[in-house]
């Protein structure tokens, strides 16, 4: 009889642990499942792994296939300062090992490890006693593309240390197969949308693949300031990886504050004139006065103040690539002299008779529609057919909008790094709001929002608060009201009570402080929403 109890209580604690694992395997697939990057997921990752499964010091390391070293990609708790200093190469200490073997790696006791660098936290080894530690391999179809480690206190464990240690590992090893798979299957999106079928010699095919998915998701490839997945920025991927190459004249349209410096960029590193001159000239913040001299040059006396004979723009760039940013603006008698850059290519400098040859690759911008300035007589025609050769449009932001988080966590991991703020997430109100308004300033006003979020926040959180007021009226996002102001207010005060209770672990008087209220207010509310308190626990 005692016997069938026993058995009978051990099956519905180890039913119990089952439910709980997969429950917590849940949450991080969904996890990774809210982020476009794959970067921007592992922080959210290892802090559901150490407020669920009481994981401290999670650490996430990828191979740097550039230097061939292991860096530190994520680390619970860690400044971007002691980051730098997690790198490890093949074979070096526990987490090396783990890479250059496959195998993973626990640790009893991490004060008795003597293979434990200790190198990002640098940590004092009676603090490591009774800790134990698990490393295990993120693997990829090519092989182990990085480690996944943590540590627990282990303090009187009632499973027994050798148990414990064997369920941590299970469970990072299953944590390490979701991130993999999360990762290839980012790769196969990447694969199928961004690779073009008509690329002449594979160039274009081999840049892609070069890096594992990880350093290239959102991205052209690893090196491109580009960003975007949506099925018309594909469109203008591919027509860049097909122009890049060649000298045709560019022209890229688009509103302001899409890019079109970014794809001019795009077009230089590509083409067969990188490592040469690339000059930027914005024909809009030039007087009319100086611009002529600005692009062309001038001789010693050409006017007054002219001192010195003076290099233009174009003759700086000669084997290169020079962007005209704004050419709509260009007054008419500089379009004429443009005109003869681009059938002739030479010029004379400005009070100069010397004729100066160049060979230059000219890429143009413009937010205005330049046929409808050439039927006004402000653009002349000839210029806009000789620039026109191959025109790339920018779609503004509010027609992709797929692209809209995927650039928000780019532009809040941008300034949180510069502005030194560990910010973790973006919260589910302020990404309502971040997709449902429509960008009149495109990726530039999008880019500033990010910032002053990122400044506001004082919690790791972006919340709908932090964003700039343009976003949370009707007028500006052109939407009707749809709820009244006690929905508004309810939902605003259940996100806060998640929040409080996030931040607390749990603890239900801890959420009430931080919040001002008494326990008994918090009480009412947690109920009145419906908030499961027990699911912040450590324990769960």
């Amino acid at each position: 009889m005692h016997t069938d109890i026993h058995s009978q209580t051990s099956g519905i604690d180890r039913q119990y642990s089952e439910i709980y694992e997969l429950e917590l395997l849940f949450d991080i697939a969904r996890t990774l499942d809210k982020h476009v990057e794959l970067r921007s997921a592992l922080g959210p990752v290892l802090s559901v792994m150490e407020l669920r499964a009481s994981l401290k010091h999670g650490m996430i390391t990828l191979l740097n296939r550039a230097t061939g070293l292991l860096k530190i990609e994520e680390a619970y708790g860690l400044s971007a300062e002691e980051k730098e200093r997690g790198v490890y190469r093949f074979g070096e200490g526990l987490v090396g090992r783990v890479f250059e073997t496959g195998m993973a790696v626990s640790v009893p006791d991490l004060s008795k490890e003597a293979r434990f660098l200790n190198r990002a936290r640098n940590r004092k080894r009676e603090d490591m006693i009774g800790v134990s530690y698990c490393c295990v391999p993120i693997r990829a179809p090519e092989g182990v593309i990085g480690t996944l480690s943590a540590e627990r206190r282990l303090g009187n464990c009632p499973d027994g240390t050798e148990r414990m240690m064997a369920r941590d590992q299970s469970l990072l090893e299953k944590i390490a197969s979701i991130i993999s798979d999360s990762a290839k299957l980012r790769e196969r999106i990447m694969e199928e949308r961004y690779r073009p079928d008509n690329a002449s010699d594979g160039t274009y095919r081999a840049k892609i693949n070069a890096e594992p998915a990880c350093f290239r998701l959102g991205r052209i490839d690893a090196a491109s300031a580009i960003i975007g997945t949506s099925s018309a920025m594909r469109d203008m991927y591919a027509l860049t990886a097909q122009v890049a190459p060649t000298d045709a004249n560019v022209l890229i349209t688009g509103e302001s504050g899409t890019g079109k410096e970014l794809v001019a960029a795009e077009i230089c590193r590509l083409s067969k004139r990188n490592d040469k001159p690339f000059l930027k000239v914005n024909c809009a913040a030039l007087p009319e006065s100086v611009i002529e001299s600005e692009l062309f040059g001038h001789e010693k006396g050409a006017f007054t103040g002219a001192i010195s004979r003076r290099k233009g723009r174009f003759e700086m760039a000669d084997t290169g690539t020079i962007f005209l940013d704004e050419i709509g603006e260009l007054p008419p008698q500089i379009q004429v002299k443009l005109l003869r850059v681009l059938q002739e290519r030479n010029f004379e400098r400005v009070g100069g008779a010397q004729t100066i040859k160049i060979d230059v690759r000219i890429v143009a911008a413009s937010n205005r529609n330049l046929e409808e300035e050439v039927k006004a007589g402000r653009f002349r025609e000839d210029l806009f057919y000789r620039l026109n050769v191959f025109m790339i449009h920018l779609p503004p932001l509010r027609q992709r909008k797929s692209d809209v988080m995927l650039l928000a966590d780019h532009f809040t991991e941008k300034y949180a790094e510069k502005n030194g703020k560990p910010i973790k997430r973006i919260s589910s109100l302020a990404i309502e709001l971040l997709t449902n308004y429509h960008w009149p300033g495109n990726v530039r006003e999008l880019e500033n929002c990010m910032e002053r979020a990122v400044i506001l926040s004082n919690d790791m959180v972006i919340h709908s608060y932090n964003l700039p007021p343009s976003l949370q009226s009707a007028a500006s996002t052109d939407t009707k009201m749809t709820t009244t102001l006690d929905a508004a207010l309810s939902r605003l005060e259940k996100e806060m009570i998640i929040e409080a209770l996030k931040n607390s672990e749990g603890n239900m008087s801890a959420a009430a402080r931080l919040l001002g209220v008494t326990e008994r207010q918090m009480g009412l509310r947690v109920r009145r929403y419906g908030v499961n308190w027990r699911s912040f626990r450590k324990n769960g």
